[in-house]
């Protein structure tokens, strides 16, 4: 009676050349990236929402920049609103006391504003973008690494079929499909990379959107020098700004 044929993941690695080793290590070193990327920047997209709607919360209710101010120095700018809002109004404040004194700084108070929060929101987006390039990378290039494994497998496997004389199907079928599990590890680790990639993208786009729209208000605030409300009056930021450009539109 023949032994039977042991046919599993086990069998398959205990078959397994340095170079099948290899691959396996790197399939699992992209899986593990993966999720870490995942779980990281899963978690710090949810707190930084959750602090930036406090935020601006707390920036369209205040009544003068001073209490933005205050606010970011006891809270610190540790989310992309409240960061371009502090540098934007430190930088509104340099200009008006040094004027163009360097080169960087040369141009109309405007222009400079504009100049320091772009670089700002620049410093943000590259920041929201980090580890994106691992997953881009590991959803391209996982299924062709565990494609790859299974060629060599199924070639190995075959080579041995050859040696040993016995070309049946059952002595065929069993090496080949062990080989293939190579493919599905690599498209196992290929698709939650590929589907959380997508999701990131989408998530930075919405927040770079908003980020802009905050910018072009916070804009008008300091170039326009209005307050952000009379505290006799209690009149928010968000209905000054509107009001003050509803009248330059009249005009």
């Amino acid at each position: 009676m023949e032994p039977t044929h042991a046919i599993g993941f086990a069998n398959f690695f205990a078959q397994t050349d340095t170079l099948a080793r290899v691959i396996l290590l790197i399939i699992l070193g992209m899986s593990i990236a993966t999720w870490y990327l995942i779980v990281t920047k899963s978690l710090a997209l949810m707190l930084e929402q959750r602090k930036s709607t406090r935020f601006l919360e707390a920036f369209w209710n205040a009544h003068s920049l001073a209490a933005v101010e205050k606010h970011i120095e006891e809270h610190h700018p540790d989310e992309p609103f409240s960061h371009l809002a502090w540098h934007a109004i430190v930088s509104s404040r340099h200009h008006e006391r040094h004027r163009a004194g360097r080169l960087n700084e040369a141009g109309t108070s405007a222009e400079f504003l504009t100049r320091a929060m772009r670089r700002v929101i620049d410093e943000d987006n590259a920041r929201l973008e980090s580890g994106l390039t691992v997953l881009a990378s590991v959803g391209s290039t996982a299924p062709f690494v565990g494609l790859f494994g299974t060629v060599w497998g199924v070639y190995h496997a075959l080579v041995a079929i050859g040696l040993s004389g016995q070309g049946t199907l059952d002595k065929v079928a069993g090496p080949v499909g062990e080989a293939l599990i190579m493919t599905a590890l690599g498209l196992a680790v290929a698709i939650p990379a590929v589907l959380t990639y997508n999701t990131f993208v989408r998530s930075n786009r919405l927040v770079l959107a908003r980020l802009d729209a905050f910018a072009h208000d916070l804009y008008a605030v300091l170039t326009t020098g209005s307050h952000i409300g009379d505290p006799a009056a209690a009149v928010p930021l968000k209905r000054a700004v509107v009001a003050t450009e509803a009248v330059r539109g009249a005009a």
